[in-house]
C-alpha cells in the first residue's frame, strides 16, 4: 500500500510540481469545455430570410449596447413553459448570428426583449423611452429622452458595417456606401426604436415571424 501511494507523497512535498500539475489538468478541463463551444459557434448560420441589420437598426444596436440596456434586459427566452407563455417562442442561436456582441444576457430587472418587435407601436416605444413611468408607473428604468437630440455618427455605423463584414456579415460595398442616405435626419432615438421593433421579427426565420393582422 505504501508503494502504491508513494507518488502522492512525492507530489505533495514539491509545491512547484503540484502547481504545474494543477495548471495542466485545469487547462485540459477548460479546453474540453471551451473548444466544442467555439466549434459550435462557427457552425451556426443565419436562417433563411434573416439578413444583417440595416444601417438604422445597426445604429440602434450600437445605442442599445452603449446605453447598457443589456444589464437589465435579456434577449434569451428559455425552453420553459412559463417563459414561452409570457414572451413567445424560445430563442435559438441563429437569431443572434449577426449580434456582435450577442445580447442574450442573464439578468431581467426588466422584461426579456427577444420578441418585443411589433408588440407596441413606435409612438408607445418613443413615450416609454422618454419617460418609462408615464406608461409603466412602477418602472425603475431611467429616462432616455436625451437620445432624441443625439445625432447618429454615420462614420461609426459605416465602420461597424465593415467590421461585421470582415466577421462574415454579407454587407456589400454598395450598402455601406448608401448608409449615409439611410441615416439622414435620424436620431439615436429613431435608431433605437427601429432596433427594438425588429427584435423577434427581422432576426427570426420567415416561417416563425409574427403574422400581420389583416387591414380589411
Amino acid at each position: 500500500m505504501k508503494f502504491r501511494y508513494s507518488y502522492f507523497e512525492v507530489i505533495e512535498k514539491r509545491l512547484w510540481l503540484l502547481g504545474i500539475l494543477i495548471a495542466i489538468f485545469v487547462s485540459f478541463g477548460g479546453l474540453a469545455e471551451i473548444v466544442p463551444l467555439f466549434a459550435a459557434a462557427h457552425g451556426v448560420k443565419a436562417a433563411e430570410g434573416v439578413k444583417p441589420y440595416t444601417p438604422l437598426r445597426l445604429a440602434g444596436f450600437e445605442t442599445y449596447v452603449k446605453s447598457g440596456c443589456y444589464t437589465c434586459h435579456s434577449q434569451m427566452i428559455r425552453h420553459l413553459g412559463y417563459e414561452t407563455q409570457r414572451y413567445g417562442a424560445a430563442s435559438s442561436a441563429e437569431e443572434s448570428v449577426f449580434d456582435r456582441p450577442m445580447q442574450w444576457g442573464s439578468k431581467r430587472t426588466g422584461p426579456d426583449l427577444a420578441r418585443i418587435g411589433g408588440k407596441y407601436s413606435d409612438i408607445w416605444q418613443l413615450e416609454h423611452l422618454k419617460n418609462p413611468r408615464n406608461l409603466v408607473p412602477e418602472s425603475n428604468m431611467p429616462n432616455y429622452d436625451w437620445l432624441i437630440d443625439m445625432p447618429i455618427n454615420v462614420a461609426n455605423v459605416q465602420g461597424a458595417m465593415r467590421a461585421h463584414q470582415k466577421l462574415g456579415a454579407p454587407y456589400t460595398e454598395e450598402e455601406i456606401a448608401k448608409a449615409p442616405q439611410a441615416l439622414e435626419g435620424k436620431s439615436q432615438m429613431d435608431a433605437l426604436i427601429a432596433y427594438l421593433q425588429g427584435l423577434g421579427v427581422d432576426n427570426v426565420p420567415v416561417e416563425r415571424r409574427p403574422q400581420k393582422e389583416s387591414q380589411l
